[in-house]
């Protein structure tokens, strides 16, 4: 919308053909944002004509989800708001681990076509640590049980558990998580309650649910509370990598808009200064 004062219709008619050819070009850019969407105002001052352009643009202080997790903003916002406070400290030492294995990850991740969000799974599963065991006898960082090692390529032995070689095991959790993405449609958060409860668990919860085309947000009531937890870690550690210096800054705000508005003046072309300057005295 574009507001002149004048004081004849011939140069409102004047004014209003110049603005019309002058404020279509002008642009202005924050982060990847290429689409503006701007409102101008002609105003007149004692001593120059300016312009007033307001900008609709992208919102750089807001929080970034990975692309593949987007869809998940709403119902995870709260969660991650909390998880963040209160687990500060675990957050901040799991990527001080992680920052010599995930780089690993990535790059055995992208070799095999999977997601590189999966990478953040050592952490919740073992703390990035070789040695762990859980009471149900899963081993090493990406926490296999001795069957589903051994099916994914992994020698299990006494002396010789591949479990514990962070790159063999990181190579079969690709190929295991593959495989899950074809079986789950791409629900990747299907995907990560299957790593942590197993596929015959996610199963049952699909059948239990009784929708034609399921996915997790559906269905979560039927699976156990640690899984539950498990998938809603795995968003936060993801928004977490994806904001780390705004996390450290202790500045991650969920609740920040998508867009926000900015307004800048800038002198008006010298056809239409002219015919808006105000009168000499």
């Amino acid at each position: 919308m574009r507001k002149l004062q004048s004081k004849s219709l011939l140069t409102l008619v004047i004014a209003l053909v110049i603005i019309g050819i002058s404020t279509t070009s002008a642009t202005l850019y924050i982060g990847n944002k290429k689409e503006v969407v701007s409102d101008s105002t002609i105003k007149k001052s004692d001593t120059v004509a300016l312009e007033r352009f307001v900008y609709t643009v992208q919102n750089p202080n807001r929080v970034t989800y990975p692309v593949i997790l987007r869809e998940h903003r709403k119902e995870s916002k709260a969660y991650i708001k909390n998880y963040i406070k209160k687990e500060r400290s675990y957050i901040k030492m799991m990527f001080r681990r992680g920052k010599n294995y995930m780089p690993v990850a990535r790059d055995i991740f992208d070799r095999y076509n999977v997601p590189r969000e999966f990478q953040v799974l050592p952490a919740l599963e073992s703390n990035f640590f070789a040695h762990a065991v859980s009471p149900a006898g899963a081993v090493g960082y990406w926490q296999f049980m001795p069957q589903l090692a051994r099916q994914y390529g992994l020698k299990v032995n006494g002396k010789n558990d591949e479990r514990k070689n962070f790159t063999k095991s990181t190579i079969a959790a690709a190929k295991f998580i593959k495989d899950q993405l074809r079986i789950y449609d791409n629900d990747v958060l299907l995907v990560v309650a299957s790593y942590n409860c197993g596929p015959g668990r996610v199963n049952y919860a699909i059948r239990k649910a009784g929708l034609k085309d399921p996915n997790y947000w559906s269905l979560q009531r039927y699976l156990p509370a640690e899984t539950r937890r498990f998938v809603m870690n795995f968003l936060a550690l993801n928004v977490v990598e994806m904001n780390y210096n705004k996390f450290l800054a202790n500045n991650i705000n969920l609740d920040e808009p998508s867009t926000i508005q900015i307004a800048i003046e800038q002198p008006v072309q010298d056809e239409l200064a002219q015919a808006i300057a105000p009168p000499k005295l």
